[in-house]
């Protein structure tokens, strides 16, 4: 049903150029319900593949007259890599070690995102990138769980000893790279996007927690504490909870730095 709904819908709008964010993102959930994150994650995007491949390809190789240009962007993520020891960085060469149902449902779309490069000569590429933060956050997210608790006054969860370590992103410059690897990126090829930003879980909800003690006194009255940060909990670790994750970014910046994203690729 997904593959014959995308079909239509690409001949009804001409669509040649895909960047594929759609999938089911928190591992929790994952740990819940694995089942909806391998429908929409793997079969998901395996309809999308196919979509583009009906609509754009002769035959394997071969675009139709006028579609050569046309290219599928995938979105993955740095926990297809596993997790990460005190020191180095991921490349885009590392071995895929999930630990997640959630990541192993990604790293499954990436390799049947390359095998249709490999198999079709479809134009793909693939972009890893670390933990986003910024406006408009899903609730359930980890940033936006912890300023949700401290306003209500509840206590504010952290896995383990909140010692995992994280690279933060933020959104628009994210955003900003995905632009520039679709418009600029080599076909087949894989880029990791991080930040060189990296932070323990524990020093994100004191950081946060410092933030709203300036911007909510009357809250911190109300609730009757002297701190946000008096409403942190540590709780039983997440199974599979990786400890650290970073990125090797020097590929997209040797390879990409300085250029502008617009108009390699057809929109």
């Amino acid at each position: 049903m997904q593959r014959e709904l995308l079909i239509r819908l690409f001949a009804q709008y001409d669509i040649q150029g895909v960047i594929h964010f759609a999938a089911e993102t928190h591992v929790d959930n994952s740990i819940n319900g694995p089942g909806k994150f391998i429908k929409t994650n793997v079969e998901g995007t395996y309809a999308v593949l196919e979509a583009a491949r009906w609509y754009w390809m002769a035959s394997p190789g071969k675009y139709r007259p006028g579609y050569e240009k046309c290219r599928l962007h995938h979105i993955s993520t740095d926990e297809v890599y596993g997790s990460l020891g005190p020191v180095g960085h991921f490349t885009e060469e590392s071995l895929c070690r999930p630990s997640s149902p959630y990541s192993a449902s990604k790293t499954a779309a990436d390799m049947v995102v390359m095998s249709y490069f490999r198999t079709y000569g479809m134009n793909v590429v693939i972009t890893r990138c670390s933990n986003n933060y910024g406006p408009k956050q899903h609730g359930e997210k980890f940033i936006p769980t912890i300023i949700r608790k401290a306003l209500a006054g509840e206590k504010i969860p952290v896995y383990g000893d909140g010692r995992n370590v994280r690279d933060w992103l933020y959104v628009l410059d994210h955003c900003r790279a995905i632009d520039l690897v679709y418009h600029r990126g080599r076909a087949g090829e894989i880029y990791n996007i991080g930040a060189s930003n990296e932070r323990e879980n524990l020093n994100i909800v004191r950081g946060i927690c410092g933030i709203l003690d300036q911007s909510e006194p009357r809250r911190l009255s109300r609730y009757r504490l002297k701190s946000f940060a008096d409403l942190i909990a540590f709780v039983a670790d997440r199974p599979g909870h990786d400890r650290r994750y970073a990125l090797d970014t020097s590929k997209i910046e040797r390879e990409l730095a300085g250029q502008r994203g617009r108009n390699s690729a057809k929109d």
